[in-house]
């Protein structure tokens, strides 16, 4: 599995601990930036991760900025994305399961680093349950070409 990962400068901080944690689980992943926190454009990063998804380049994606909305907003723009602001492990675990959620949002603002490391671990080890769940991701999937 392979995972992208970005933040604006708000979500700096939390990115380069979820990085570590990232390295620690020995799973492959992508920063996709940035570098440094000087001001960037949450949209533009939410993109990077959203193309990578929608892509097939990276199987998930994660994404931080200062609350974790205008991330989540952004990336579900993009056909083949179900972007999923999380707060809390059972919200990533549900988010994965039920939803079939393919990038975590998290708010640097909003929540703690130890609770952010646990929110990843859930989302990137819950498997999708299908079942009566798949149908209801299908009809999400049609909704998008509706657009």
């Amino acid at each position: 599995m392979r995972i992208a990962i970005a933040s604006d400068h708000a979500g700096l901080a939390m990115k380069t601990e979820l990085v570590t944690a990232l390295k620690e689980l020995k799973l492959d992943f992508d920063d996709l930036g940035p570098a440094d926190a000087t001001s960037v454009d949450y949209p533009d990063y939410a993109q990077k991760v959203a193309e990578a998804v929608a892509g097939g380049r990276a199987q998930l994606g994660v994404l931080v900025c200062g609350s974790g909305i205008g991330m989540s907003i952004s990336a579900n723009k993009f056909h083949g994305v179900r972007a999923a602001l999380c707060h809390t492990e059972f919200e990533a675990r549900v988010a994965r399961g039920h939803n079939d959620a393919n990038v975590l949002c998290l708010g640097q603002r909003v929540t703690g680093p130890g609770v952010a490391r646990g929110i990843l671990e859930e989302f990137v080890k819950a498997p999708f349950e299908g079942g009566r769940h798949a149908n209801r991701v299908n009809k999400i999937l049609a909704q998008e070409k509706q657009r």
